[in-house]
């Protein structure tokens, strides 16, 4: 086996061409960059004082489900949760997931736009955390979830807008510092008999003989 080269010569460059060449290089990869993270999304999650140790491990699971939040100590609201709006001014964050306990029983959870909403209040019951659960599966922490929702959330101005809250709060923004960016997990809401139900799903690729 012969081969054969053969030499090109190249025509001399000037240095300020080959310094325009690498700007334009830069610049395109800086907007490349800019691009990609457009959705400034930002998830302020906090809770009210007095919130019992399982609702507690509720609100840390969802900081994990939810990579673009922020957070914040407990708010001392004293019946007055308008205090949230500007918290959520000075995080720089346009949604709040604030929890709320009354009686040390009863759990409550406010899902809405800053400052100016629309907002959701929320009676939440059969709470089932991470630490509870068997076979939660090996989902990447930080990953951008699918999200599935049922159709009947379709059937009501109501829900529609449950629906966009929801899908801006647990929805990651594409390219986001925090995230990971592959889906290796689906969150599905659906109604029933008047309640949402919350579920996280992992996907498994059947090529893969190690997932369990």
């Amino acid at each position: 086996f012969r081969s054969k080269y053969c030499c090109i010569t190249m025509p001399k460059r000037e240095l300020s061409e080959v310094e325009e060449d690498d700007d334009s290089v830069a610049s395109e990869v800086f907007s490349r960059a800019k691009v990609a993270y457009t959705n400034k999304q930002r998830v302020l999650i906090l809770s009210s004082r007095g919130i019992t140790a399982r609702y507690r491990h509720l609100l840390e699971d969802l900081k994990k489900l939810i990579p673009h939040h922020k957070k914040d100590n407990k708010l001392d609201d004293k019946g007055d949760i308008h205090a949230v709006n500007e918290i959520a001014d000075m995080k720089s964050c346009n949604q709040i997931i604030y929890l709320e306990t009354r009686k040390h029983q009863d759990l409550y959870m406010y899902l809405g736009k800053t400052p100016e909403g629309p907002s959701v209040k929320f009676h939440v019951v059969n709470i089932h955390t991470m630490d509870e659960l068997k076979l939660t599966g090996n989902c990447m922490l930080g990953s951008r979830p699918l999200l599935n929702f049922d159709a009947n959330f379709n059937n009501s101005p109501q829900f529609q807008l449950m629906k966009s809250l929801l899908s801006d709060a647990f929805g990651t923004p594409m390219g986001h510092p925090k995230s990971k960016p592959f889906n290796d997990r689906v969150m599905s809401f659906f109604v029933v008999k008047n309640n949402i139900w919350v579920r996280n799903y992992q996907i498994i690729d059947k090529s893969d003989t190690n997932a369990i």
